[in-house]
Parts: C-alpha cells; sequence; structure tokens
C-alpha cells in the first residue's frame, strides 16, 4: 500500500437483520461483515470510517465508507458479502479523505404506508400508520424544520451527544399513491433524530398537537415533550455529500 491511499466505499443493505453499522460485541453488524470481507483479500486486518452510524433495522441506499488502503474490485467484495448488504462502488479518494469527517451532509428518508390496508410487500420497508393524515400539516412541519435548531426534543436524553444543533439544509413531505416519504438533508444528525422527528410531526397531522406547539420544540426543549420515536425499519440512509 501506498503512504496515504485511502479507498471510498459506496453501500447499501437492508438493516433487518443488523444491530446497526457500528462493531458491537457477539452482535451481527456491517461494519464487522464489511471489514471481514476486505480482510480476507487484503490478508490484513484494518478500520474502516462510516458517513452514517445507523441504528439497528436502518436500512441504506447509498452509506459511504473508507478505509486506508487500496481499492478493491466491487465483484470481488460482493462475493464475500452477505446477502443482505453490497458494495455499489469501490473508488480511490485523495489523500485525508475520511467518510465521515469529511462529508458535507447527509440525506435520509422515512417512508409510511398510509391507508386502512396493510401491504404485505412494504412490510419491513415502511411503517404503516392507518387514520387519517392531513398532509398540509406535514408540509408545514418540514418547512419548519429547515434553517439552525437546537434538537434536544428528539434525541434520547441519555446520549454521549455534547451539541444539539444541527443546520438543516432541506426537508420535504412527498406523496406517492399510499406512500409518504419524508426526505430530510443536514450536516449531520443525532442520535434517531429522524425517527423522532417523523413521531412527532404524524402526531401533528392527526391533530393530536399543533404547529405551533411542534416549532416550540425545535428551540432546545426536552425529549420528554416530543412525539413516540417510531420504528427503524422505514429509515433509509439516502446519500452523503461532499465537496
Amino acid at each position: 500500500m501506498q503512504d496515504g491511499q485511502v479507498t471510498k466505499l459506496t453501500l447499501t443493505y437492508d438493516g433487518a437483520e443488523f444491530a446497526g453499522w457500528a462493531r458491537q460485541p457477539g452482535l451481527r453488524t456491517v461494519q464487522e461483515e464489511l471489514e471481514r470481507a476486505i480482510e480476507r483479500i487484503l490478508g490484513e486486518p484494518l478500520q474502516s470510517s462510516v458517513a452514517g452510524r445507523t441504528d439497528r433495522g436502518v436500512h441504506a441506499w447509498g452509506q459511504v465508507a473508507s478505509y486506508r488502503h487500496e481499492a478493491l474490485d466491487p465483484r470481488n467484495l460482493n462475493a464475500l458479502l452477505p446477502d443482505d448488504v453490497a458494495v455499489l462502488a469501490s473508488e480511490p479518494a485523495a489523500e485525508g479523505f475520511d467518510a465521515r469527517r469529511s462529508a458535507r451532509s447527509r440525506t435520509y428518508c422515512y417512508r409510511l404506508l398510509t391507508g386502512s390496508v396493510r401491504s404485505p410487500l412494504e412490510r419491513g420497508r415502511a411503517l404503516w400508520v392507518p387514520g387519517r393524515i392531513d398532509i398540509a400539516a406535514l408540509h408545514s412541519c418540514a418547512q419548519a424544520l429547515v434553517g439552525r435548531h437546537r434538537f434536544t426534543a428528539f434525541t434520547p436524553t441519555e446520549t454521549e451527544h455534547v451539541r444539539f444543533e444541527r443546520n438543516v439544509l432541506a426537508a420535504r413531505w412527498e406523496q406517492r399513491g399510499a406512500l409518504l416519504e419524508f426526505w430530510i438533508e443536514a450536516d449531520s444528525f443525532l442520535r434517531q433524530m429522524n425517527r423522532a422527528l417523523v413521531g412527532t410531526m404524524v402526531e401533528v397531522a392527526r391533530g393530536r398537537r399543533t404547529l405551533e406547539g411542534f416549532t416550540a420544540l425545535l428551540e432546545g426543549r426536552p425529549r420528554s415533550e416530543a412525539g413516540p420515536t417510531v420504528a427503524p425499519h422505514g429509515l433509509y440512509l439516502a446519500s452523503v455529500s461532499y465537496a
């Protein structure tokens, strides 16, 4: 390996059977599976960096990881990876590139399935929310999110985070038939932030809290004042942006 050689990987995975991205003793994780496959080809252990440390059950369409070594053919890596994770691209990166520290923003998508009938085809892919949903209220909530806010109401009280302000670059709801998708791009995210945001916005859309009450939460209110944290299976890390 040449000094300073770094590889950038783009990955997709189904998070249903993973305990999240990060290595955890005795648990199956995406990081462990990926690093094991790379080690089998290179013949030496290494440690990867990742743009977004997804939680248990969260999926990824465009996760980005990096490691210090030569780039490997995605076909060779995928031959060693399990069926629920795949490398989409493997390419040399500039010296000093780090998937987490070099990222400018991350984009997530949360998918809701509305309507009175559940879909077996969306099981484990979208959260079923039967009953009335006020789409206009969801749009208003998304508009309120854009900008810099303090998100203490949307992350667990017991946390390792020391900075709770995040800059939301874009937020919107899109409707595709019975599917509602919440798209959000920010510089970075707190743990469970998106799932708590969706749970609270759904309460607004069902008339259980006001838009004014929702926007007040963005001023740094305690977690107990916001809505529930929805299930992880509707959440996807969609993409990561770099300079």
